[in-house]
This record gives C-alpha cells, sequence and structure tokens, in this order.
C-alpha cells in the first residue's frame, strides 16, 4: 500500500498550483457541481461545445490538493475534446482508483500522477469530482438536445 505522505508529491503539487481556466463561463451551455461530502471539496464546470466538441471550459476549484490537480489538467484539456473522449478519460479514471486499472494515457498521461490514491479509498471521491462535474454537465447538454442515454 502507497503510504499517504507519497501521494502528495512535487508534480500532484505543481499541478494543484496552477489550474488552468479557473473562472466559470459567461454564457456555458450546461453547468454541473460535484462535492464531496467527506472532505468538503467542491468542483463546479461550465462548458460550451461547438462543432462536436468542447469550445470552452471553465471551472471553481475549491478542493483538496487532489482534486485540485485532477481538475488542473482537465482545465489543460478539456478544450478541443469530445464528450466522448471525457466519458472515456473519466471512465479510464474511476477504474483506475476503483480496479487498479491502467492511467489514462496520452495528452491525459499527467493523470497517472495520482495513480497511487487507487490504495486510499476515502480519497476518490475527491480526486474524480472534475470528472463527475464534467459527465453531469454533459448530461444537461444531452438532455438539452433531447439525447437519451
Amino acid at each position: 500500500m502507497t503510504a499517504l505522505s507519497e501521494i502528495y508529491n512535487s508534480k500532484i503539487m505543481e499541478l494543484a498550483a496552477a489550474i488552468p481556466r479557473a473562472e466559470r463561463l459567461g454564457a456555458p451551455d450546461a453547468s454541473a457541481t460535484a462535492h464531496s461530502k467527506l472532505c468538503g471539496s467542491t468542483i463546479a464546470v461550465d462548458i460550451r461545445l461547438a462543432g462536436g466538441r468542447v469550445a470552452e471550459f471553465g471551472q471553481l476549484v475549491k478542493a483538496c490538493l487532489l482534486g485540485q490537480a485532477a481538475a488542473s489538467v482537465m482545465g489543460r484539456e478539456a478544450v478541443g475534446s469530445t464528450p466522448e473522449e471525457l466519458h472515456q478519460v473519466a471512465a479510464t479514471m474511476r477504474r483506475m482508483l476503483k480496479e487498479g486499472g491502467e492511467p489514462p494515457m496520452g495528452r491525459w498521461a499527467d493523470l497517472a500522477v495520482l495513480q497511487p490514491v487507487k490504495d486510499h479509498k476515502a480519497r476518490h471521491a475527491s480526486t474524480l469530482l472534475v470528472f463527475e462535474a464534467v459527465e453531469r454537465a454533459l448530461a444537461e447538454i444531452d438532455a438539452k438536445a433531447g439525447v437519451t442515454a
């Protein structure tokens, strides 16, 4: 089992210290918030799609270091992503933490720094908050468009 002190490494601190797109959008297609009752972390996201891809992304992050690090990668990589890609990276993160699966690859590879969190179930919710909020916002966009899952 990874010691909790090993999780909070310099790469996680670096990501958490520089969260891109850390402001709300004025006219998003959808907004959603995710909250962890366990630690009190909250992340709100705004998404605007154009041409089947994220054209604008904004977020308000009031989360622990792990949630901040995940939100940092999301803020950097969301614009240009398709909704399918965002669902895939969220599913990969859940598998990585809950089932010991492989971390995301490609431009999402920095999320691998969060892999040691798998050994600390109480930290899963805060680490996954940004993905939960993004998927809720995407579901809201689908609902407005009349798309059913």
